[in-house]
């Protein structure tokens, strides 16, 4: 379409897009290039028609019927046009418009809905044909036709009677209200405005209720946002200025659709997403000022209206969500799409499905997502279900790898189905609504049963452990799915099982499956999955499993409250809470418990229903090997496939000082540390006395019989001497020795070192030096949470370092001075720092693991900062070590993998050293005890001679100070032997370290 100049002679062809007012018209013109055509707003030549109301005002009188009266008469028909003058200081034009052979404008005067204007400011700013347009005027007159009607009170009648919501208060629309009275029902509208494709501001007729309706079931690309200067052009389309006159009339205040438009005036220009453009013209040119039918079919949270909008297209109506997804301009969502009736659903995911598959429009360079779902193939098995995890994850033992093998078990997922989470205990999650229930469900109908499983897709998803300290990436695991059938029913499960073992038929199943027996049951839902993800083979059973369970009320989808169960957790109480429990075990012989985890070999977590607890049980008088030891995860492999999760009886004899049960256990009347012992696999120990222990001649039998085949343990048994289960001792291997400097004392044996070297050391370095550190974030748009990795201000040095958060603020950020806990993760100190001085962290530096080890001094039992000395000894720890410019030699004892917590720092590994400064002959460790600001650790049973010389060397400088009653010796030795282990820390120091 060629730009036009007052004058012209030229005619050109357009279709009408809109009529905003009663004197103007939008028209677009035909285009060569993609996407939409371009478009201009043509205003009557010499012609005024009413103005419509504007925000907090009123219509002139008859300006809704002059709209509408020339609505009608061109809304998207073909017109042609020519442009007769313009005016820059509005930047409008003034044209001539026909209608076939018809003047528009003439049409609109002889109907009286517009009045002529003579003549404009300037010479030749009139109509061509202003002669005929005056006469039609006075003739329109004198008929008494639309604006001259001479009917009293015709014109107070014209002026439309409009709720808040059209005239620029839409915060007065009771939009559930008006849901509710509606839902369902077709509601005649017009559609004013199309914000963007699936988006439309309607009248409602015939009340006029301005409302916003999003489209149900889709979403089209958005249209950005306009810049400020330009996002609002406060243009009146029947003023007199149009037409060429100044006015001294102040402009009358935006309409309720203008001003919704300029809400986000001040907001920064945002261009439109491809084929955002072309997906709101689609709308305009079927929807824009054209009659539509509404109907709502519910509201967000927001109180915003969803509905469906219907448009005509000859003698039928069309869905303007169906066109807009089989045009590839909007894509299925499925929050509002679950609003619709299912029929409506199925017709727009089915049609998005065959957009993508064209790569029609917005889909044009659409790629099938990277799904972290792959199919297994022919990877079908037999076992013995070992353990139930939850209601949709088991443990089944493969029937094809040798008994007792840690590698027969494997844990499989049960495909599309999503259970209630146990949750974890070790970070205070838990169990959700049902979890119980559905892996109790399960572990009653499958634990040691045989089953058939067919693996169908692996995952791979990411584990983020809320509990590590340091910035190391989420680890990630491939869990494998698939269906799991039971091959005999259970007995008692009713009309689960009926439906189940039909299907079972219709699907040639291999047996029960289980996945639809819990969502049956209404401990599960389906899970819905993406178009390309891998799925259940058996996905439709489980779908009418899900609704069975929804129409009959069962399980999660019951109106009535979930159960609750309180257990109490004795495995973490106090040793003194576990003996008072004591007698309440002892009142029956034998116990019912059920075994929920294997520990070790021989000590394991039970649940006693009857007092709803759970305890840490041993067997009395029988050990297996321990940790890393050979032979201890076969001896947990045995047990976890004889009693996980099975109803045992247990018989407590006593609880030891760290409130374990000490007893024997039996499950289906076998005792099973017989078991063990049979297996070569643990070894008998009567220090705790042979009469006390039940079964005592049996464990002997059993440990003479495994003695006399050589089997595990004894494998290199000789009668009369001792073995060690074939283990070669660790002392006798070469010790880790490591060059550190100390960065942090957090008691007088606690404290963190970086590792000399250490090549992450200068790239963090250069990594920090390198950011461009902007000014402080404004409030809200940076929002640190506890365990976040961040940047952080060190107040000592003013250095940027990285940091994990340790506490925030509660409710929120209000001001720059809120105070925020932090942990220097790569100096091990930490402080408080206010909200002014934190910076968010890219993740290319935050992904590398904390460089702060933390060390604990070998041998010695330090106090604790609360106990007496506690603070003399660390601040002996911290002028030997923090004031040095001397790098020290760290040899590694032991490695304490436990991950006992330091003051929120997290978990990890400490490593246990001998420290010794360089060119020193003395250790710290051995300082600690000259200075009595420590003391040797309890000797043990049995020792290796490298540490029993070690820990003789040691004992010299600790007689040393209590000779010279120095420290913790000053009253003499108050030593106790009842401590095994060093108390917990109380506080950390806060500040300080070395940079």
């Amino acid at each position: 379409m060629a730009a036009s100049t007052a004058g012209g002679t030229q005619w050109y062809k357009a279709k009408v897009k809109s009529v905003p007012s009663g004197d103007c018209l939008v028209v677009t013109g035909p285009s060569n290039r993609p996407g939409p055509p371009p478009e201009k707003t043509i205003t009557l030549a010499s012609l005024i028609a009413p103005r419509l109301a504007r925000r907090g005002g009123v219509d002139e009188p008859f300006a809704w019927n002059s709209r509408e009266y020339l609505r009608k008469l061109c809304i998207g028909k073909e017109i042609t046009f020519r442009v007769e003058y313009a005016v820059p200081s509005i930047g409008r034009e003034f044209g001539s418009v026909y209608l076939g052979d018809k003047n528009v404008a003439m049409l609109v005067v002889s109907e009286g809905w517009a009045k002529v204007r003579e003549q404009g400011q300037q010479k030749g700013e009139a109509s061509p044909f202003l002669a005929e347009l005056l006469r039609l005027e006075e003739q329109a007159k004198q008929q008494g036709l639309g604006r001259w009607s001479k009917v009293s009170g015709a014109a107070e009648a014209s002026i439309r009677n409009l709720p808040p919501s059209a005239i620029g208060d839409p915060s007065n629309l009771d939009a559930r209200g008006l849901l509710d009275a509606n839902k369902g029902s077709p509601m005649q509208g017009i559609v004013e405005q199309v914000r963007d494709g699936s988006t439309v501001r309607v009248y409602l007729l015939p009340d006029f209720q301005f409302v916003q309706v999003f489209v149900a079931g889709i979403q089209s690309p958005p249209m950005g946002r306009r810049a400020a200067a330009e996002a609002v052009v406060e243009t009146d389309f029947t003023s007199d200025e149009q037409n060429g006159e100044v006015s001294a009339e102040t402009q009358a205040p935006l309409t309720s659709a203008q001003r919704l438009t300029a809400s986000s005036a001040a907001s920064p220009e945002v261009a439109p997403d491809p084929f955002g453009a072309e997906a709101k013209y689609f709308t305009e040119v079927r929807c824009l000022h054209r009659d539509v039918r509404i109907v709502l079919e519910g509201v967000d949270k927001f109180s915003n209206l969803i509905g469906s909008v219907y448009y005509p297209e000859g003698e039928t109506a069309k869905d303007l969500a169906l066109e807009l997804v089989e045009n590839g301009l909007a894509k299925y969502v499925e929050w509002s799409a679950n609003m619709m009736e299912d029929d409506a659903k199925r017709q727009l995911k089915a049609a998005e499905l065959q957009a993508k598959k064209t790569r029609l429009r917005m889909w044009t360079n659409y790629v099938p997502p990277p799904t972290n779902s792959k199919a297994i193939l022919d990877q079908n098995f037999t076992g013995k279900v070992v353990e139930v995890v939850s209601g949709d994850c088991i443990v089944v033992a493969d029937d094809s790898v040798p008994y007792g093998s840690p590698l027969a078990e494997r844990r499989v997922n049960l495909s599309s189905i999503r259970c209630p989470k146990m949750g974890n205990p070790r970070r205070d999650e838990k169990p959700a609504a049902y979890a119980r229930e559905a892996r109790e469900f399960l572990r009653t109908r499958l634990i040691g049963k045989q089953v058939n499983v067919q693996m169908e897709y692996s995952r791979k998803v990411t584990m983020a452990d809320g509990a590590m300290a340091t910035a190391a990436p989420a680890d990630s695991r491939v869990m494998d799915f698939g269906s799991v059938f039971l091959m005999s029913p259970v007995k008692g499960d009713g009309d689960d099982v009926s439906a189940a073992v039909a299907s079972a038929a219709g699907s040639q199943q291999p047996g029960l499956n289980v996945a639809e027996l819990v969502v049956g049951r209404g401990f599960g839902t389906v899970i819905r999955h993406r178009d390309f993800e891998e799925r259940s083979n058996y996905y439709d059973a489980l779908l009418a499993a899900e609704s069975r369970a929804i129409s009959g009320k069962k399980g999660i989808h019951s109106a009535k409250d979930p159960p609750v169960m309180h257990i109490t957790d004795l495995t973490t109480a106090s040793a003194k809470r576990a003996r008072d429990f004591l007698p309440f075990l002892h009142r029956s012989r034998r116990v019912p418990a059920v075994v929920e985890y294997v520990l070790s070999g021989h000590r394991f977590k039970l649940l006693i229903p009857k007092e709803t607890c759970s305890i840490a049980f041993s067997f009395s008088g029988v050990r297996c090997p321990g940790r890393d030891e050979r032979y201890s995860d076969e001896a947990i492999a045995l047990m976890r496939r004889k009693i996980i999760q099975r109803d045992v009886e247990i018989e407590v004899e006593t609880v030891d000082r760290t409130g374990t049960f000490l007893g024997s256990l039996w499950e289906s009347r076998t005792n099973m540390a017989v078991t063990l012992l049979e297996a070569g696999l643990a070894k008998l120990q009567l220090s705790f006395g042979a009469d006390r222990i039940s079964d005592a001649h049996l464990l002997e039998q059993a440990e003479q019989s495994a003695k006399r085949q050589k089997l595990k343990i004894w494998e290199n048994y000789i009668e009369g001497e001792e073995v060690t289960n074939g283990t070669a001792t660790v002392e006798n291997k070469q010790k880790e020795l490591l060059k550190v400097v100390v960065t942090e004392v957090l008691s007088g044996g606690k404290f963190y070192v970086q590792t000399v070297g250490d090549q992450r050391v200068a790239s963090i370095q250069q990594q920090l030096a390198a950011l461009n550190i902007q000014e402080a974030p404004v409030i809200g748009a940076f929002n640190p949470k506890k365990g976040d990795i961040v940047l952080a201000q060190f107040s000592m040095d003013n250095s940027w370092n990285r940091a994990m958060i340790v506490n925030a603020p509660r409710g929120g950020v209000e001001s720059p001075n809120d105070k925020f806990e932090v942990f220097y993760l790569d100096y091990g100190n930490q402080e408080e720092v206010p909200y002014s001085q934190l910076r968010p962290i890219d993740p290319s530096v935050s992904a590398t693991p904390g460089l702060a080890q933390l060390c604990s001094l070998a041998f010695l039992k330090v106090p604790s900062l609360d106990d007496e000395f506690g603070n003399e000894a660390a601040q002996f720890l911290s002028e030997q070590t923090l004031g040095s410019s001397v790098p020290f030699n760290a040899m590694i004892e032991e490695r304490d993998t436990s991950g006992g917590k330091v003051k929120g720092q997290g978990t990890g590994t400490v490593l246990i050293v001998t420290l010794l400064a360089e060119k020193s002959d003395l250790s710290i460790n051995a300082a600690m005890l000259q200075e009595g600001l420590a003391r040797l650790e309890k000797r043990r049973k049995w020792e290796p001679k490298e540490r029993k010389s070690v820990l003789n060397s040691l004992e010299d400088f600790q007689k040393e100070a209590k000779t010279a009653r120095r420290g913790i010796w000053q009253y003499g030795d108050v030593e106790s032997d009842d401590e095994d282990t060093l108390p917990p820390l109380a506080a950390a120091k806060k500040t300080g370290g070395r940079r």
